[in-house]
């Protein structure tokens, strides 16, 4: 058993994995019924795929914040991290795919006097 805590933008992702069947729970619901998208059920289980261990560990996660695909990167990165702590052999290939790696992208603030936060307002001369 290993836990974890991954992160993309405002979501926020607690993983547990546990050695089992290859079922997946996200919010206490199973993946397909949580995320409606394949490319969703994908990105969570990447980590698992690239070590070619989906089939032997469980994981159980609790999201909250951010967008729908927002919560998927972070539970992936959460997965990703939970098998670093489960076995250390698994950093080279985790790292190279770089599932490690936090992505550190935030949306950038506004500005007063702009529209939004790069788009001004039109200019007019007259």
């Amino acid at each position: 058993r290993a836990y974890a805590t991954g992160k993309r933008k405002n979501a926020i992702a607690r993983v547990w994995i546990i050695k089992g069947s290859g079922s997946v729970y996200i919010n206490n619901k199973e993946l397909e019924k949580y995320f409606a998208l394949k490319s969703m059920h994908f990105i969570v289980r990447h980590p698992m795929n690239i070590l070619k261990i989906s089939m032997h560990f469980n994981i159980i996660a609790t999201v909250k914040g951010g967008g729908q695909m927002s919560q998927a990167n972070a539970v992936s990165h959460g997965v990703a991290r939970a098998l670093l702590k489960y076995n250390e052999k698994f950093k080279p290939v985790l790292r190279s795919n770089n599932l490690v790696t936090r992505d550190s992208r935030i949306v950038e603030r506004k500005k007063s006097g702009q529209a939004k936060a790069r788009k001004k307002f039109q200019y007019s001369k007259r």
